[in-house]
């Protein structure tokens, strides 16, 4: 044990000689755009990360999806760079991009060496200010869309599986809805609706910009002000305002589709990034399944061979989300049997509680992701930008390794009892459909 403890002492000490939060500077544009910059000279590159604080949770029926096809949008070409030449002018200069939408926001994130970063400026602005929303794009983007739902839907038991629970889980609150939309509102999109859309949550006071690599706080403070400051503010986007009522009993929902076995989720109401519980709820959801020797991996998929696959997340979001328990039954298996043999774990926990050596050695694993994480420059970019949104704050970060080592056993147990009761789980079981 006192083996163990120094372990975490040591990589704390290391850590905390590769970044400190004084190594982040920060600035704020006229137009309320938040820059973090990290310099960081071990390569000579760097990255730039765009958080926008947009998802699927900003739409409402009728225009749901819009977030998703924004994504798409923004490689489409805009007023400097036309269609393609976005990609086309970022590899060019040595450059990579990627971008994702979830329910809460909407990131874009590109890689290249740090002598092109007047290059980048130029381009992200040029998309922020005026991207194009030309009638025939998105037409031919919608298209592109529509068949990423449907072959979504067909090739994937889990997106069908989650789809349907996430909407049986929340009557009300948008999370809802699929963060691709559904297809009926795709299909009907109005140009009006994507040009306020848009303008309201592609303004610069609605994103947070993370830049490290090889570069200068001073140059990078020169260009935000050159390229991004003269693209005007607007107004704070509405408030999701919406709270999803309490559940006050478990729901539950079948869905068919062609699988060899079986397939399971389970949902529980569980708080967002920013509750007190966070910390406990992680851990918790890395002592079910994080590795072989899991309790739920070593008991259902070893052991009893319930299941060739399980599971477990809970992740960050704005609003009150869900703990998920994914599971495969094995072949022969009932859904039932591997329902309730999930449920016999969790109240082991509930009941018993967990030892000291799984949380330290959880605890050990979080802090080893978490360096291992911040030494490289899109690690630093991602976790900063992730704390800046979800948690409110980046100097959050730096306080994670302490959070993490004061989850106690008593925690552990404490939010298994709080959360994971009956009535607030919704489980989906979906079937093959030539099974009764």
């Amino acid at each position: 044990m006192k083996k163990i403890t120094t372990l975490f002492l040591l990589f704390s000490i290391i850590g905390y000689t590769q970044m400190k939060p004084d190594d982040v500077k920060t600035f704020t544009l006229k137009n309320r755009m938040k820059f973090l910059v990290v310099e960081d000279f071990t390569i000579p590159n760097a990255n730039m990360y765009l958080f926008y604080k947009v998802g699927s949770r900003n739409e409402h029926q009728g225009i749901t999806g819009l977030s998703h096809f924004f994504e798409h949008m923004m490689f489409n070409g805009a007023k400097k760079y036309g269609p393609k030449l976005f990609d086309q002018t970022m590899e060019f200069n040595g450059g990579a991009n990627n971008a994702y939408t979830t329910n809460d926001i909407t990131a874009y994130t590109d890689w290249f060496p740090a002598s092109a970063i007047e290059v980048i400026f130029d381009l992200e602005a040029d998309r922020i200010s005026s991207l194009s929303i030309d009638p025939k794009m998105v037409e031919s983007e919608r298209g592109v869309v529509l068949s990423e739902r449907r072959t979504g839907l067909e090739n994937s038991p889990w997106r069908l599986l989650i789809q349907s629970v996430e909407a049986t889980a929340f009557q009300e609150h948008p999370y809802h809805w699929p963060v691709i939309g559904y297809e009926d509102d795709m299909k009907n999109w109005t140009q009006g609706d994507l040009e306020q859309y848009f303008k309201t949550y592609y303004a610069p006071n609605n994103c947070v910009v993370v830049i490290s690599g090889a570069i200068k706080y001073e140059k990078i403070k020169e260009l935000a002000e050159k390229y991004l400051e003269p693209i005007p503010s607007q107004p704070a986007p509405p408030k999701v305002h919406i709270v999803e009522p309490p559940q006050t009993g478990e729901r539950r929902i079948e869905v068919r589709k062609d699988v060899a076995t079986p397939y399971l989720v389970i949902g529980y109401k569980t708080p967002n990034a920013k509750s007190k519980d966070y910390y406990a709820l992680n851990i918790l959801s890395s002592i079910l399944s994080r590795g072989q020797s899991s309790r739920l991996y070593s008991e259902l998929v070893d052991k009893q061979q319930l299941a060739t696959q399980i599971f477990s997340d809970y992740g960050n979001t704005f609003d009150p989300g869900l703990f998920y328990f994914y599971a495969v039954a094995n072949k022969d298996v009932k859904p039932e049997d591997l329902e309730n043999a999930i449920y016999k774990e969790i109240e082991k926990i509930k009941n018993d509680g967990i030892t000291e050596n799984e949380l330290q050695k959880i605890k050990n694993q979080k802090l080893m992701e978490f360096y291992s994480q911040i030494e490289t420059i899109d690690g630093k970019s991602n976790n900063l930008g992730t704390y800046e949104v979800f948690f409110g704050d980046y100097k959050k970060m730096f306080d994670a390794p302490e959070n993490y080592n004061k989850v106690t056993i008593t925690d552990v147990q404490d939010v298994a009892k709080k959360y994971f009761s009956k009535s607030s789980r919704t489980v989906g079981i979906l079937k093959s459909n030539t099974n009764e």
